[in-house]
């Protein structure tokens, strides 16, 4: 793998964050679902020892939450490549709710591409404080 691939890995990967974010707080529960492998899994920052498995239950946890406005800033964003089909990654979560003060944490992440498009296979969020 010559290192502009890598790179664009690396960039697709943050890319995927970032929107993981940007449609969480704008409500887009079938499009964050879609973010996910169809077998993918995720555990939320405040129960990450619960797994939520397959993208359709994932999206059913999301329009099971009650409504709620939220802020997600997500920064040092370092992906891991792999191989060309496989990266890790790890990033700093900050969540504003407005509800009492924000929740900081991180998402540890492992992606897969699936017919050329990079999805989450898994994501694990974790709370510090």
């Amino acid at each position: 793998m010559t290192g502009e691939e890598r790179r664009a890995i690396e960039q697709d990967c943050a890319r995927l964050v970032a929107l993981y974010a940007n449609l969480n707080d704008a409500g887009r529960w079938a499009d964050v679902a879609a973010l996910y492998a169809p077998d993918g899994r995720m555990a939320r920052p405040t129960a990450s020892g619960e797994w939520t498995e397959g993208r359709d239950a994932i999206l059913a946890a999301f329009l099971a939450r009650p409504a709620r406005t939220t802020r997600h800033v997500c920064s040092n964003v370092v992906i891991d490549v792999l191989s060309e089909c496989e990266a890790t990654g790890e990033s700093a979560m900050l969540l504003f709710t407005g509800e009492g003060p924000p929740k900081v944490g991180s998402f540890h992440d492992r992606f897969v591409r699936i017919e050329g498009d990079w999805r989450f296979a898994e994501r694990r969020g974790t709370l510090t404080f």
